[in-house]
């Protein structure tokens, strides 16, 4: 006989019906400022890695700071959380069935896309030749099958080939699985905080088990484990498990003191300056990696971002309203797609289109004997064209291949989306 949860939503992958959880109390169904939070967490991300563009413009503190926006992982983690969490928390089964179509719709969420462009990287790689995408590793197929089926983000030496960062599937991939056992955990034996205890005191047993046997750095050591594994990042996804059974528990009331969102966003934005302030460790590129960045990223940022989203949630800002914006909105569904892309092959083909474009802007000047600058000679403004540019393919692909295959795996018709945030009493 298999363990039963409330009974379940007839749409699969949308939060359980108001009146079966909360005996006729309105829960809202969607929340567009979360989705509009997705697009932050991206662009934020791409900040980390592009803040090269302001060498010489900025000074190396500022600098520094902006390096340490990989934070936005860690939104997208605790973001996580909440939805599943939301979705599932009180309206999971343990059995084949349920868990057959929980699977079909996470695969459907975060799959289509990567499979395709991962197929598309390591075709590239055939025909270039381009090391950064198979690293150190002899046999190109093998480490396909590896990136696909997310293994790969258990190895210290692979974590950052093919999609580089495509790591964070993996951290995804352990929770969407673990999330029904850590719900019936939660529930029928009280166990919540504990299994944060037990997941990570797991990490560092397979680090001490296999962190020297030189399997392409397999757990190679906690510093991998505890910024790259789900064992060793799992606090962000509880916080937001725990942010959604408060709000599964209580009346959401919408209040005019924004007390929450700008006070949490403060402390999202202290985080980064804590870690662009401690002393990168050798072999590593981030204060992230300082056991302190650690403490600050995994642990106090995520309880920070949960404030964030409170507030978010809860509270009426213009904030609010930008990110549920629906324009927003639009680059937030497309945000995945941007994340993806925002490095890698698709990036490198844009960046070499804006080196041609600058050197046949210059060929023109020479012809028409010019001594002007180029819209395609400055780093900050060719990352501008870059991001405008990832946008807009995030968006087309987005509309034209993510949607559709989502649909199709899923089995469902494309749904319009509610109007307003649901969030009104």
């Amino acid at each position: 006989m298999s363990l039963r949860g409330t009974k379940q939503s007839r749409h699969p992958d949308r939060p359980i019906s108001s009146h079966a959880l909360n005996e006729g109390r309105n829960l809202p169904n969607y929340f567009p400022v979360l989705t509009g939070v997705r697009a932050l967490a991206a662009y934020l991300v791409f900040i980390s890695h592009y803040e090269y563009a302001f060498d010489g413009s900025l000074p190396q503190g500022v600098k520094r700071y902006l390096q340490e926006f990989h934070f936005g992982v860690t939104i997208f983690f605790v973001l996580s959380g909440f939805l599943i969490a939301y979705r599932y928390y009180n309206n999971f089964e343990h059995s084949w069935h349920w868990l057959g179509k929980y699977i079909r719709n996470r695969v459907a969420r975060i799959y289509p896309m990567y499979f395709l462009l991962t197929i598309g990287t390591f075709i590239y790689y055939y025909y270039s030749g381009d090391k950064t995408i198979v690293g150190d590793f002899s046999n190109p197929l093998g480490l396909l099958a590896l990136n696909l089926t997310f293994l790969r983000g258990f190895f210290n030496d692979l974590k950052f080939t093919g999609i580089a960062q495509g790591w964070s599937l993996t951290v995804e991939e352990c929770f969407y699985i673990s999330a029904p056992f850590i719900f019936y955990l939660a529930k029928r034996y009280k166990l919540f905080w504990v299994q944060v205890l037990l997941l990570t005191g797991l990490g560092f047993l397979l680090v001490l088990m296999f962190g020297h046997t030189g399997w392409y750095g397999f757990f190679g050591n906690d510093t991998f484990m505890m910024v790259y594994t789900f064992l060793g990042r799992c606090f962000e996804f509880f916080v937001g498990v725990k942010l959604a059974t408060i709000f599964l528990k209580k009346r959401i009331t919408s209040s005019e003191t924004p007390k929450f969102t700008y006070s949490g966003l403060l402390l999202v934005f202290t985080a980064p300056l804590i870690m662009s302030l401690l002393t990168i460790p050798r072999g590593w590129t981030a204060g992230l990696h300082n056991p302190r960045g650690i403490i600050t990223n995994n642990y106090f940022l995520a309880i920070a971002i949960a404030l964030f989203f409170y507030g978010l949630l809860t509270e009426n800002t213009w904030l609010k309203r930008l990110l549920a914006n629906r324009f927003v909105e639009l680059l937030g569904k497309s945000s995945y797609i941007f994340y993806l892309i925002h490095l890698g092959v698709v990036a490198r083909f844009l960046q070499w289109g804006t080196d041609k474009l600058n050197d046949q802007v210059f060929q023109l000047y020479d012809k028409l004997n010019l001594d002007w600058h180029s819209p395609f000679e400055n780093d900050t403004l060719n990352v501008l064209w870059l991001f405008i540019a990832l946008n807009g393919i995030s968006t087309l692909l987005f509309k034209l291949a993510e949607e559709p295959l989502n649909h199709l795996i899923r089995q469902t018709p494309p749904q319009p989306l509610p109007k307003g945030d649901g969030l009104s009493t």
